[in-house]
């Protein structure tokens, strides 16, 4: 059951998400890869089987487990310090400072006793400063890390030089300390930084959704204001003089309140007619708008068929909010690669598809995916309400896996004489009752 939900989890991780719990889960099992192949090799033919030696060679192993510990402690934190979404406490690295000075000692003990052979030594040299180096090198620049590098080389070489280490094997600390640490370098600090520049130019992209919401929302009150702004002005001045009139007993008051009463009408309607064209979807404009957005996303798309501008006002609209919704909850759900949209038309019949290869996705979202919730579940109402509206047109819609990792969604809609001149810039409760909207008006 466990391991199910984990599996459910990462399928419904984005893949920006799965990126960066890859990238962490990896900073977390590198020092304990390396401690327990560098660590425990030794002892099989390097450390001399006496008492001693293997002491100490079991507390460096212990010591460096310790080091494992706290580097796995401290991953998520310098992670999110290099990130800049978090600042990194400098005083957590003090006991991994002091555990790898403990571990250098250690080592430098089992040489001067004779306790270990020259491989087994250089193998535990370029161990010794991993744990601490996959923090550090998150911490601060490359620069300084090199600088920090070599430090450790020196004191290693000084540390092994105090207790009799002379020759090939002296020199071959230097290499074999470097190595850890420009290991841990070329490994670690790429990746965090490919994942920095991910998650910004996701922000980025939020950032443009938002924009554009923001860019709607003032055209829309720009129209708005464009429409009633000068003709509640002149219902307000046409008022008060009406009232004046009204005062003084002159006829002239009623004639002015019926020009208010005509120009609140006229308002009225433009009002409908601003709101009618913002609820509107225009085919032509939709498709065009589905491709930009998808291909902005990553997301290759590729829009094919017939002219759109022969059929009928109102099958246009219903095909664009079908375009439109498919297009959002591919964004919103899916995680594809490829995206098609095609569009056929007949004497009988226009046929939209939209295909896209997030269909693995989609299942495991249990209908969200990459195409449109059911409404019927807890995928939403994308589905109930694109068959409302073709329901209106007698069109119909289905929608699900295709086979070959590919998701599919199909509109028809019938042409001729069968199918009705419905308004689509409506909700259904309004079409259902028009003699109650007249009445409304």
């Amino acid at each position: 059951m466990l391991v199910r939900g984990w599996r459910r989890s990462w399928q419904q991780r984005s893949r920006l998400e799965r990126i960066d719990l890859y990238s962490r889960l990896t900073l977390s099992v590198m020092p304990w890869l390396f401690t327990l192949s560098w660590q425990l090799v030794p002892f099989k033919s390097d450390i001399r089987h006496a008492p001693l030696p293997i002491a100490l060679g079991v507390a460096l192993l212990l010591v460096s487990l310790a080091q494992c510990l706290l580097s796995n402690r401290n991953v998520e934190l310098s992670f999110a310090h290099y990130l800049g979404t978090a600042v990194f406490p400098r005083r957590r690295q003090l006991p991994p400072l002091v555990l790898l000075l403990v571990s250098l000692g250690l080592l430098a003990t089992m040489a001067g006793v004779d306790g270990v052979d020259d491989a087994g030594l250089l193998i535990m040299a370029m161990n010794a400063p991993v744990a601490f180096a996959i923090t550090q090198t998150l911490l601060v620049p490359v620069r300084t890390f090199l600088i920090q590098s070599f430090a450790v080389t020196a004191l290693n070489i000084g540390v092994f030089a105090a207790v009799g280490v002379r020759g090939g094997i002296l020199a071959g600390v230097v290499p074999a300390s470097l190595f850890g640490c420009v290991l841990v370098l070329i490994s670690v600090r790429p990746s965090a930084w490919s994942l920095s520049v991910m998650w910004q130019a996701e922000e980025a992209r939020d950032l443009q959704a938002r924009l554009a919401v923001a860019e709607e929302r003032l055209r829309f009150g720009r129209d708005l204001h464009d429409v009633l702004g000068r003709n509640l002005a002149v219902i307000a001045l046409k008022s008060e003089l009406a009232v004046e009139l009204a005062q003084r007993g002159r006829p002239e008051a009623l004639d002015q309140m019926v020009e208010v009463q005509r120009i609140a009408r006229t308002s009225q309607q433009e009002v409908r007619d601003v709101v009618r064209g913002y609820r509107e979807a225009d085919l032509s404009t939709e498709l065009a708008g589905a491709r930009g957005v998808l291909s902005a996303a990553g997301i290759e798309c590729e829009v094919t068929g017939d002219a759109c501008g022969e059929l009928p006002a109102p099958v246009q609209s219903a095909l664009g909010w079908v375009v439109r919704e498919a297009a959002t909850n591919v964004l919103r759900h899916g995680d594809p690669r490829h995206c098609v949209i095609r569009l056929r038309s007949s004497a009988d019949a226009v046929v939209l598809l939209v295909e896209n290869d997030g269909a693995a996705v989609a299942d495991a979202g249990q209908g969200g995916g990459s195409g449109v919730g059911d409404g019927s579940g807890p995928g939403g109402s994308g589905l109930a309400g694109l068959r409302e509206r073709l329901r209106v047109l007698d069109g119909s819609l289905a929608a699900g896996p295709a086979g070959n990792g590919l998701f599919r969604l199909t509109a028809t809609i019938p042409l001729g004489p069968a199918a009705p001149p419905a308004r689509l810039d409506k909700p259904p409760a309004a079409r259902e009752a028009p003699a109650l909207q007249e009445e409304r008006r």
